[in-house]
């Protein structure tokens, strides 16, 4: 009887050890790979944030449908979101990506305009008369004027597309090379796109300084070569003091001077004239002012 009482003990004995043990085993195992962990976090590298580091991020505005405050490492992530997009346009509907790409920068602030953010309209294209979609108003050559709204920016990119092959006014910008970005830039303007007399050295200016050639060469197959953008670009010939519009006199109180931010239609509230009015007044073709032009308003 007694050598079963001792034969139990040292079992219970036994089993007790051995369920302490994985309990020991377990932490020491936690501790391991909590150290490890650790360790890993001090050492592992940083990821980087983007492809096209920028050694000189530069800020700059965009005056389009509003008015944006963007840097120039903003502007390379937004190439890199939208890049596939308008090279598959190109390939589609014959149109540079570069100037896809140049044009949704300037028209959407690089993504970060009002346009943009609320209604997905990276192009500033507005409503006119065969819109069936969605639109909101905004403050442009006139007050609350209808824009197009898109669910979502890929969209915004395939009726960009589809408004240039659709109206005949854009039909002699299908005329010119596929990566002829120059003839492009130029020729938006001329059709219409733009009132902006700038609007083509614009373009060109970011396709240049963002390399945005090199998306045509890859559609082409041609060898892409960077323009060297360390060059600074040449001082423009055009002459304020020589232009007819603005060589007035400045003491006439029948004149008045454009400020920064000012649009006709601003103006014209001023002075409580029609839109047409102050076109009529100071023989001006289109919307395009400049700072410093001097308008008849009286």
């Amino acid at each position: 009887m007694i050598k079963k009482i001792v034969l139990l003990l040292v079992i219970l004995a036994l089993a007790s050890c051995s369920s302490s043990k994985p309990a020991i085993a377990t932490t020491k195992k936690a501790a391991d790979v909590q150290t490890r962990t650790a360790s890993a976090k001090r050492t592992a590298p940083a990821k980087p944030t983007a492809k096209y580091p920028s050694t000189n991020n530069t800020t700059e505005v965009i005056q389009s449908t509003s008015k944006t405050v963007v840097t120039s490492d903003l502007i390379n992530n937004y190439v890199l979101q939208y890049k596939d997009i308008a090279m598959g346009n190109m390939k589609t509907y014959g149109i540079p990506a570069s100037i896809i790409l140049a044009q949704g920068i300037l028209e959407s602030g690089a993504g970060r305009g009002d346009l943009a953010v609320d209604a997905n309209n990276h192009f500033g294209i507005k409503c006119h008369n065969d819109w069936l979609g969605e639109s909101v108003r905004h403050d442009d050559d006139s007050a609350q004027e209808c824009f197009r709204k898109y669910p979502q920016a890929s969209e915004s990119y395939r009726d960009h597309a589809l408004f240039l092959v659709g109206k005949k006014r854009y039909a002699t910008l299908f005329t010119y090379e596929k990566d002829d970005y120059k003839s492009w830039a130029k020729g938006l303007r001329a059709a219409g796109y733009a009132t902006d007399p700038k609007y083509p050295d614009k373009l060109i200016s970011y396709i240049e300084r963002y390399n945005l050639h090199q998306y045509d060469c890859q559609v082409t197959g041609r060898n892409y070569v960077p323009i060297n953008t360390s060059v600074p670009p040449k001082k423009s010939s055009y002459d304020v003091a020589s232009d007819p519009k603005i060589n007035m006199n400045s003491n006439d109180p029948n004149l008045y001077e454009v400020q920064k931010g000012d649009t006709l239609y601003s103006i014209s509230k001023k002075f409580n004239l029609l839109v047409d009015d102050l076109k009529q007044k100071n023989n001006l073709t289109d919307n395009a002012i400049s700072i410093g032009q001097r308008l008849k308003v009286k």
